[in-house]
């Protein structure tokens, strides 16, 4: 396991950019951690390291967004699926297992339909409001 502590939004886009420097095709990555807790700061920073141009924003409402970079760069907010069947109703498998990277807030909704490699990624905050986050490669262990 990797740790990271951010004392800023400028901080935690630069973890995000060397964390997404890491990553490769095909690349699952869960996102935890409460609301509010910098997910889409490090998102923004990771799709950075992809060379992602345009704004990247939290998809909480669209559910997934899909950015052009040097790999196709997938953003999933799951924080409104109630099940796995929901999610599978989205057809949301192509991004899952497509060509790109895919980085899954939420993801605990959907475990069960995740395969066991993967990249965890948890952020917490701390008392000193800075934030505390921690690489795991399931791959590793």
């Amino acid at each position: 396991m990797t740790e990271y502590t951010s004392k800023s939004f400028e901080e935690t886009l630069k973890i995000g950019e060397m964390i997404g420097k890491t990553l490769r095709e095909g690349d699952i990555v869960c996102l935890e951690g409460d609301l509010g807790a910098g997910k889409t700061s490090l998102t923004k920073g990771i799709a950075l390291a992809f060379g992602v141009t345009e704004n990247v924003t939290s998809p909480t409402y669209t559910l997934i967004s899909e950015y052009s970079g040097t790999l196709p760069f997938y953003h999933m907010d799951l924080y409104r699926i109630d099940s796995v069947e929901e999610f599978e109703m989205l057809g949301a498998e192509d991004f899952l297992f497509g060509k790109g990277v895919c980085l899954i807030e939420w993801s605990e909704r959907i475990l069960e339909y995740l395969p066991e490699e993967r990249k965890i990624i948890t952020i917490r905050i701390q008392d000193d409001n800075s934030r505390k986050i921690c690489l795991k490669d399931t791959s590793d262990e």
